[in-house]
């Protein structure tokens, strides 16, 4: 198995890779945020891949979502666990809390959500945007792997915004009136993009700071920065403990997402999208 991992330059710096290189991957939907970087952990290979590029360059509307998907699948990734910066909605989840959601609401308006189209249709379940297996192993990874001060919540709802500005006062107390938990800029259309890849998909977000609906409090980069970092250490030891500890017979519905859900016959697909989509598809357009 090879399992990848989506984050920040901090997470590959502390992994403990063995026998790295990197691969430059080109796809049919641009080029990744950077090169794939390949290592040993445990004896299972890993995938690491900087969402918004080594400098953190890219913006979450303009991040390389789908190039970065279809290059972790190209290398052999099966299962991928993702990283994210998150504010929270909620008073008992303070900054520095790591949660494991398996559920999430897309207010983003910007990106592209499908690696399908121009002759093509696919409609996919998308109930469970989170492999339930994958957070389930995650949870526990974060559970054995964090110190008694470190608080971990397993469930909850992503509310994924556009960005690159945080949320007005409005917005942020309209998504706690909805009963949401945590809210980013990055998990959408990311979790996605995992699915119709057949991935096995999760993500450990880090929380940062109450957004702006609490009294007196005004989310800043400085803060954002700050917590962000301290939850650094927590995030490098659960990623770690759920790569050492990722079972051999680990099952995932992702793994056959895309079964009965291609709604255009074959024949009547244009052979360039044909060839486009065949990483992908392939196997179901025989």
């Amino acid at each position: 198995m090879t399992i990848g991992v989506i984050g920040g330059s901090g997470i590959y710096e502390a992994l403990p890779l063995e026998n790295t290189r990197t691969e430059s991957v080109s796809t049919p939907y641009g080029e990744p945020s950077e090169d794939v970087t390949l290592g040993e952990l445990a004896g299972n290979e890993v995938a690491f891949l900087p969402r918004h590029g080594e400098d953190h360059q890219h913006t979450p509307t303009d991040a390389q979502y789908r190039a970065n998907i279809y290059a972790l699948k190209s290398v052999g990734v099966d299962r991928v666990i993702s990283t994210n910066a998150v504010g929270s909605l909620r008073e008992d989840l303070p900054p520095q809390t790591l949660v494991v959601p398996d559920q999430t609401f897309d207010r983003t308006k910007h990106r592209s959500p499908t690696f399908f189209g121009d002759g093509i249709v696919v409609h996919m379940g998308f109930a469970e945007p989170y492999c339930p297996a994958m957070v389930d192993h995650l949870a526990s990874a974060a559970e054995a792997a964090t110190d008694a001060e470190t608080k971990t919540e397993q469930g909850g709802t992503y509310v994924c915004i556009e960005g690159p500005q945080y949320s007005t006062r409005a917005e942020s107390e309209f998504y706690r009136d909805q009963g949401w938990d945590v809210v980013g800029m990055t998990t959408i259309p990311e979790a996605k993009l995992a699915r119709e890849a057949e991935l096995s998909y999760a993500t450990i977000a880090g929380i940062t700071d109450y957004d702006v609906w609490k009294q007196d409090s005004e989310v800043t980069l400085e803060e954002v920065l700050e917590n962000a970092a301290a939850n650094q250490e927590s995030i490098n030891a659960v990623i770690e403990a759920a790569i050492r500890t990722m079972p051999e017979d680990f099952e995932s519905d992702a793994w056959s997402a895309l079964e009965g859900t291609i709604n255009t016959p074959t024949e009547a697909i244009p052979d360039e999208t044909r060839e486009r989509v065949d990483l992908l598809v392939g196997e179901y357009l025989e």
